[in-house]
């Protein structure tokens, strides 16, 4: 009798939680053996807890009583109780082991059936809270759309007066699955951060609307497949990044259009303001000019602690590193530069000591202090009033890569230029110079070298002092003009 045809129809149901990849995938092994020590037992911990033993179960030997009776040759035999595998973990956290002890613990003994999908959304997160500089992210702002605004040129609506959407988990992951299911099957993990206070969620692709794709076991630790994307708390941004393309080699190419990186990433952004809005209130999301490797840079320059408008020089009062306001009605002398210089040179007992109103600075030995010369001096307010505490140990908010696009013509001046937009300007965008700064500090190390007197602070544009907090920009005559990604 011939064997009936298997029918395979599209759902927009997800790749389910408990879908396993099989322990044997080498692939696998490196996604997880990115993990230290401590963070693997720590994952195992979570998977034994009796809140979750049930999704993610280990393998006992009441699950091979009907199976070949092979465990006796198995490097780890399996045990009899959940108990008893706890037991084995509190003992290899008690003692000192190599990693690999672990790893192998888990996949060629107690999970020797496979790992889940949701299991390797959890470890690929551990990683993320252990390395928040390990994937590069993009800042973009919440912003409303006026509903009797409709054929409106005007930007969107920032002006959140207090108040932000609130997101409910479940609605918004069925909202984003209603936008995203008809091209592609995903798999959705979301979880509050251990370590910073933002919200992340991991969406994995595969290039089939169906419920049972018949993909490569690599395919699932593939994670150029993955997109992740952050949402602060009470904060009306949202982080997106996808992972370099660092996935099996074994997995077979695609030529999908949806799992191309930059398609599923404009993809997955289209989505996320159409799943967070809701009847009369819609939202879209906004290019901030600001990409960084580091998590905590992009909480501290768009995040719930500050705006947009309080880098670079204002930061000395948003960071409080002195006393007073911008809008302080107290006599301007209320912190005298001295004061504002000693407060980046010293801790607060030296604070206390130089009360003279000298600037000083610490010599090589760090014995004792000498007077600044008038022209340091006039050097370092400069700096101290053009940077803020950016760049510094108060506030450190580095950027490993700032891309400037310089849009005015050689030779050209103010009134040309201004001619040349009024006859042009779809021309106006394109750079006749690109600039770019990489390195571990960028706006630190241009500090350095106004330290150094290198560069004068005094002539510097807002975009290299940190002021205008973005990483990436077109500029003319000094003057960022719009916000890029």
């Amino acid at each position: 009798m011939a064997r009936p045809k298997t029918v395979r129809a599209p759902t927009t149901a997800s790749l389910p939680n408990n879908l396993r990849i099989p322990s044997s995938t080498p692939s696998l092994a490196k996604s997880l053996g990115r993990l230290s020590r401590q963070a693997l037992l720590d994952l195992v911990f979570i998977w034994l807890d009796d809140r979750n033993i049930v999704s993610f179960p280990p393998y006992l030997q009441a699950d091979g009583a009907d199976g070949p009776d092979d465990d006796e040759a198995l490097p780890y035999p399996a045990g009899e109780t959940i108990e008893e595998v706890r037991q084995v973990y509190e003992d290899l956290k008690d003692r000192k082991g190599a990693k690999r002890e672990v790893l192998e613990r888990i996949l060629e003994g107690d999970w020797r059936q496979g790992i889940t999908l949701r299991q390797l959304a959890m470890a690929d997160l551990r990683y993320m809270d252990d390395h928040p500089a390990s994937l590069r992210w993009t800042a973009l702002e919440l912003s409303r759309i006026d509903m009797n605004r409709k054929n409106s040129k005007e930007i969107p609506s920032t002006d959140w007066s207090g108040t932000v959407p609130r997101m409910q988990a479940a609605t918004f992951v069925q909202g984003l699955q209603r936008e995203i299911s008809p091209l592609v099957k995903a798999h959705y993990h979301l979880a509050h951060s251990a370590t910073l206070p933002l919200t992340f969620l991991r969406i994995f692709v595969v290039d089939s609307p169906y419920q049972s794709p018949r993909q490569a076991a690599e395919i699932f630790t593939d994670s150029s497949r993955v997109i992740y994307v952050a949402f602060p708390d009470s904060c009306p941004y949202v982080y997106t990044s996808i992972a370099s393309s660092t996935g099996s080699k074994a997995a077979p190419a695609t030529s999908s259009a949806a799992t191309d990186t930059r398609t599923l990433q404009r993809l997955v952004r289209d989505s996320i303001p159409k799943a967070l809005s809701r009847p009369q209130e819609r939202f879209s999301l906004q290019a901030t000019s600001l990409a960084a490797k580091n998590l905590p840079t992009l909480l501290a320059l768009r995040g719930p602690g500050r705006s947009r408008a309080s880098n670079g020089a204002f930061s000395v009062f948003a960071d409080a590193a002195i006393e007073g306001s911008p809008l302080d009605p107290r006599p301007s002398n209320t912190v005298s530069p001295e004061e504002h210089i000693q407060a980046g040179q010293s801790g607060p007992a030296e604070r206390k000591e130089n009360t003279n109103g000298l600037a000083t600075k610490r010599r090589s030995n760090g014995m004792d202090r000498i007077p600044l010369s008038p022209d340091l001096k006039k050097r370092c307010l400069a700096i101290h009033s053009r940077f803020g505490t950016l760049g510094s140990s108060v506030a450190p908010a580095p950027l490993d890569r700032l891309d400037i696009r310089l849009l005015d013509k050689p030779g050209s001046s103010e009134e040309q230029d201004d001619v040349t937009d009024d006859v042009d300007d779809s021309l106006s965008t394109l750079p006749t110079v690109s600039l770019t700064f990489s390195g571990s500090d960028v706006i630190g190390g241009i500090r350095k070298l106004a330290e150094l007197g290198i560069v004068d602070p005094e002539r510097m544009p807002s975009w290299m002092t940190g002021e205008e907090g973005v990483s990436v920009a077109s500029v003319r005559q000094g003057h960022p003009l719009q916000r890029d990604t």
